[in-house]
């Protein structure tokens, strides 16, 4: 690992951040040792996507790095991030809120999670249609924790050249977060997370209103695994 080249791609990426958005660093597949160095430049967020992975690092790092959970979560995974995560960007179902309403509880204390929403016109991707969030949305008063706190949403564009492509849907969640920040059912103040956006779309993110983005490469280099 070129720590000159890190602190560079770092200050560059910080430099291309308007003060207000959050950088959660992509750190999946880099190591401790890695993860350390970006942490010594005084970095603080960090995504991870595999469960047992951020399992295994947590012990090994500071105790005041804010752990976001970035991937697709397993219902019978949750018990493994769910004592230290600082924020699970991706729940994607009813039955992720239910398991994580459950352990939350189980633990005594509150988490903090996005709504991810499915804008991408990939079947590969997960997250909630946006009728099937309003489902949800009408019927949220019922079954709320006070061990959940939904902080806003999260999206994934489709892996595409097509930049018009990718502003349309990041565009079309960013209207769906404003409306819903709006309308209810949750306070503005606190619905006031939008997750999107990657090293490869970052500026179109920010452009549509990103508040959270998160970058891999654009600081490691090339990605492993």
């Amino acid at each position: 690992m070129d720590l000159l080249a890190l602190a560079r791609n770092y200050a560059a990426v910080k430099a291309s951040l308007p003060s207000h958005v959050t950088l959660v660093a992509v750190s999946k597949t880099r190591t401790v040792e890695e993860i350390r160095a970006l942490y010594d430049l005084g970095h603080r967020d960090f995504g991870e996507n595999y469960p047992q992975e951020l399992k295994e690092k947590q012990p090994a790092l500071p105790g005041d790095i804010r752990w976001h959970f970035i991937g697709h979560l397993q219902r019978n995974k949750v018990k493994y991030i769910l004592p230290f995560v600082h924020l699970v960007h991706g729940v994607d179902s009813e039955g992720l809120l239910d398991e994580l309403q459950k352990r939350a509880s189980a633990l005594g204390r509150t988490v903090d999670l996005l709504l991810q929403v499915h804008i991408a016109q990939e079947e590969t991707k997960h997250g909630f249609s946006p009728q099937e969030l309003e489902s949800l949305l009408t019927r949220w008063e019922k079954i709320s924790s006070s061990h959940l706190r939904i902080r806003g949403l999260m999206g994934m564009a489709s892996l595409t050249e097509d930049h018009e492509r990718i502003r349309t849907e990041m565009e079309g969640l960013s209207g769906l977060f404003r409306k819903i920040r709006t309308q209810g059912p949750f306070a503005s103040e606190a619905f006031s997370i939008l997750s999107m956006g990657m090293s490869s779309d970052a500026d179109i993110a920010l452009g549509a209103g990103s508040t959270h983005v998160r970058i891999g490469t654009a600081l490691f280099g090339a990605r492993r695994g």
